[in-house]
């Protein structure tokens, strides 16, 4: 299969690379060649800027394209306008932010749709990713109406995480002594391994699938306590978990998902409760869990040893929690203990 990779050198487009040169896919990767150019020598690279500067795909074709890289839905239309008819399917990663409900657990594909505040400017934050998403996808839809397939994702996690969100849990428990644990150890948690969501996507493009996914994982429960758990045995730690109420961490000024990592607060519950049965119909299998921890932690471990500070393994900021953050917390949630 010829196939087209917008971006391909950073995290999930990287992994999705790997999975397609592995199952014998001849590549073409469009991207600025400023992200990991060393990637991939030995793959078809045309450089060019989906925002005005698509002329490096015009006069060629290709089976598929999968896109993990659009953000806005103007700039989206640009490329599916070009491509429309030079590729067979379009794959294109969206977001479980796409949702309107935070609070409606098991969300499926056909829940509501979050919608953009009026007057907002074109940039990603809070208010804006999702909604962004959801406009991006339905150029996508109807661009290629029946050879589409829109995959929200959930937290994508594993190696070569572009954040510190992959790394932090298991580097921190490898170090042992007392850990900060947030919210309940029965809080649901989502998170799928990028290799197993990137093999997924590459499957979807050979098979042409057509519709709208939700892309996380795992299929079977897990819990904030069995993945700390399960951090714990593959570090081999004697680690103890110091389990802290929400309230004290939002009246602390606790970043959920950056300072603290998988955390988010009861509101948003229902973005780890995500129905995945119509993905896993659709052929998205999951490792075990352990293998994932196993495989991100020596992927951090190797990275730390580069940068000498495990809160600084990828590209964006925030960081994940300062050590020194961390014990004034415990220190604090000792003392309130103690009055």
């Amino acid at each position: 299969m010829k196939l087209l990779i917008l971006g391909g050198t950073l995290y999930l487009g990287r992994h999705t690379v790997e999975a397609a040169l592995a199952r014998g896919h001849q590549l073409t990767l469009f991207n600025r060649g400023q992200t990991n150019p060393e990637l991939f020598p030995n793959v078809e690279r045309r450089v060019g800027n989906r925002d005005g500067n698509l002329k490096a795909l015009e006069r060629k074709t290709w089976d598929a394209v999968i896109d993990p890289s659009g953000y806005f839905p103007r700039v989206v239309r640009q490329g599916c306008e070009l491509l429309k008819d030079s590729v067979g399917h379009y794959t294109f990663i969206s977001s479980i932010n796409a949702y309107a409900d935070s609070t409606k657990p098991g969300i499926t594909e056909d829940d509501e749709l979050a919608k953009l505040p009026e007057n907002s400017p074109e940039e990603v934050n809070g208010e804006t990713y999702g909604p962004y998403k959801v406009l991006s996808e339905q150029e996508v839809l109807s661009h290629f109406p029946g050879r589409s397939a829109v995959v929200r994702a959930g937290l994508i996690y594993g190696p070569n995480d572009a954040t510190d969100r992959s790394g932090y849990w298991p580097l921190r428990i490898a170090e042992g002594g007392d850990v900060l644990a947030p919210g309940s150890p029965d809080r649901p948690v989502q998170i799928i391994d990028v290799r197993d969501l990137a093999e997924w996507l590459v499957l979807m493009a050979e098979k042409r699938t057509a519709g709208v996914f939700n892309g996380t994982g795992p299929e079977t429960p897990l819990t904030m306590g069995g993945y700390l758990d399960t951090c714990r045995e593959v570090a081999n730690s004697q680690v103890r978990f110091i389990w802290m109420d929400e309230a004290f961490l939002l009246e602390q000024k606790v970043g959920p998902y950056s300072e603290m990592p998988l955390w988010v607060p009861e509101q948003f519950n229902a973005f780890e409760t995500v129905n995945v049965s119509r993905a896993v119909a659709a052929g998205l299998k999951y490792r075990r869990l352990k293998d994932t921890i196993q495989d991100t932690l020596a992927w951090a471990r190797a990275e730390v040893q580069k940068t000498k500070d495990p809160r600084k393994l990828g590209v964006k900021i925030p960081p994940a929690m300062a050590r020194s953050r961390e014990a004034e917390l415990l220190a604090a949630w000792r003392e309130r203990a103690s009055v």
